[in-house]
């Protein structure tokens, strides 16, 4: 069971629609080696800058889990305003479609809106 301990804005006051992803990888990602896994994920899928492209319109702020025996290895907080909600659609698409996302055995996406 999981439960809301805070949430804390990566902006500021923060933005108005935010997500969380939780990304868990598979073994045979975690059996390749750290330089086979950075050449996936810098040559290949193009991972941080595919990112940076949507600074500043899409914030985002990303926990590594792995070590601390948590069940997702990765969580990612987003937070956007809404007039970029589809360049934030149009960021997770990309990154869902390399060669890196085929290491991917659980992810689990909570949409947040702000009142």
């Amino acid at each position: 069971m999981w439960r809301v301990l805070s949430i804390r804005s990566v902006q500021g006051d923060g933005l108005p629609q935010a997500e969380r992803v939780a990304v868990r990888k598979t073994a045979a990602w975690w059996n390749l080696t750290q330089e086979e896994r950075r050449d996936i994920f810098e040559e290949k899928s193009h991972h941080i800058s595919e990112g940076i492209r949507y600074l500043p319109s899409v914030a985002r702020q990303l926990y590594h889990s792995r070590d601390i025996g948590e069940p997702f290895d990765f969580l990612t907080w987003f937070e956007y305003a809404p007039q970029y909600s589809e360049a934030f659609e149009e960021l997770v698409r990309t990154l869902r479609k390399t060669e890196e996302w085929r290491y991917v055995d659980r992810e689990i996406d909570i949409r947040l809106v702000r009142d």
